[in-house]
């Protein structure tokens, strides 16, 4: 569902310049030509001390999915196989189980997405491909695992977190496939919700899809059809620096993709050119419930040498 685009929008669009800002430049000034943390560089130890300060009751909420075989893959791979041992070695006679794995491993379930899963091709060869900080594809491209901006450089996260109820703010369970995000659906949130957004906050923006987790594996990985954030909207989180967006659905942002943009447009902006983290197929519920909208958020990406991503189980601590 395409919403129109308000003045708020259009003054906000102008006061930016361009919808696609290009930070290579940016990024550089800010954290050098060698940064491969993007906006984490906002989480200073003065941010994490006021975070923990957010545990209150110390309730624990787990956000990710339980990994099986049986969740929705999207037509990737999930195989795990259970080695079992054989008779006992007296005089105690102890067994084993030892864990098989073949499939996606940081592009499958509750999914981290690093800064190496998505650059831009201009025109030109594939090593001319662009990356996050200005890094080219000859500089990331490796077939044993990425030479630069693989996820073992997102390193531990422990900040301030915030869910953006936007299925609750527009007062149904589940937003329509199809629906677009806007900045007016996310600042209606905040508000209704009574938060804001500070430097170095992790924002994870509910659309209710998560629902058909369990219940339509297909329906909820629908490549022709999710609700999510438009481009505009994504640049206004980026533009109040975020280090994460997190979502309940599959790929944070909306599909069909925002009008006028190419292919996976908030990815690019997010992960190319703003240096901001996505956490997708998250599990929000939990906190949708008890209408928890400020807590402590915490996530440890796998240190996969070299990969794209990270699956894993991100909390919240209210």
């Amino acid at each position: 569902m395409r919403q129109k685009i308000s003045l708020h929008t259009i003054i906000y669009l102008l006061s930016i310049g361009l919808l696609f800002v290009s930070t290579t430049a940016w990024a550089q000034q800010v954290w050098g030509p060698d940064d491969q943390r993007g906006a984490a560089n906002y989480i200073t130890k003065a941010k994490v001390v006021e975070s923990a300060r957010l545990i209150t009751e110390g309730k624990i909420y787990e956000l990710g999915h339980t990994y099986e075989e049986s969740m929705p893959k999207g037509g990737r791979t999930f195989k795990l196989s259970i080695i079992g041992s054989g008779p006992g070695d007296p005089p105690h006679n102890p067994v084993y189980n030892v864990d098989f794995y073949a499939g996606d491993l940081g592009q499958i379930g509750t999914q981290f997405d690093a800064f190496g899963h998505v650059g831009f091709r201009h025109d030109g060869p594939m090593e001319n491909d662009e990356f996050y900080n200005g890094f080219k594809g000859s500089e990331v491209y490796s077939s044993t695992g990425l030479k630069k901006l693989g996820v073992e450089n997102a390193r531990p996260f422990f900040t301030r977190g915030l869910l953006i109820d936007v299925a609750d703010y527009k007062g149904i369970e589940r937003l329509e496939p199809g629906y677009e995000i806007t900045i007016e659906d996310l600042q209606g949130s905040l508000g209704k919700q009574g938060v804001t957004i500070q430097e170095g906050d992790v924002v994870l923006i509910r659309t209710g899809h998560s629902q058909l987790w369990d219940v339509d594996g297909d329906a909820y990985y629908d490549w022709t059809a999710e609700p999510g954030l438009g481009v505009i909207a994504a640049t206004w989180l980026a533009d109040q620096k975020v280090v994460i967006i997190g979502s309940d659905n599959f790929g944070i942002e909306v599909i069909p993709f925002s009008k006028g943009t190419s292919t996976w447009p908030v990815h690019v902006l997010c992960l190319k050119d703003r240096g901001v983290h996505l956490l997708e197929s998250m599990n929000l519920e939990g906190l949708h419930k008890d209408s928890v909208f400020e807590f402590a958020f915490m996530f440890s990406p796998l240190p996969i040498k070299g990969g794209t991503g990270s699956p894993g189980n991100p909390i919240a601590i209210k």
